[in-house]
């Protein structure tokens, strides 16, 4: 397959994408996170998720450490071009660090955040080191 289909995305000064990662049997909305032109081939060559590291600045296969691999079912692209949306299967239930499901578990309450899922995994056991 040609590489082509790269040149439609607005790709950021930097050479980024944002991308929303959602699970496909749920459509909860479990995290949001980038990916270059290199992660995002190697998403559509393996059919899971790869993403570039803003902090690490390096390529990473979710899940390469805790296992919890995202299977990609279906990718889209935003009206404007710049923004992706990942359908996933999501392995093992957590996608976040903190061992939840969603990164999404903080709710604005009255003017308070509250945290809204349970860790379903210590982060300490999912990150051996």
């Amino acid at each position: 397959m040609s590489d082509i289909w790269l040149n439609k995305i607005n790709w950021s000064d930097d050479g980024l994408v944002q991308v929303v990662t959602q699970e496909a049997a749920s459509n909860d909305v479990l995290m949001v996170a980038w990916m270059n032109r290199e992660a995002l081939k190697l998403t559509v060559h393996t059919n899971e998720a790869h993403y570039w590291s803003r902090s690490r600045k390096k390529l990473w296969h979710k899940g390469e450490e805790s296992g919890h691999v995202q299977k990609v079912k279906e990718i889209r692209l935003d009206c404007d071009n710049d923004v992706l949306l990942l359908r996933v299967e999501q392995v093992g239930e957590i996608a976040c660090h903190t061992g939840r499901h969603s990164c999404f578990f903080n709710k604005l309450e009255k003017g308070l955040w509250e945290v809204t899922a349970p860790i379903l995994k210590s982060p300490d056991e999912i990150y051996r080191k």
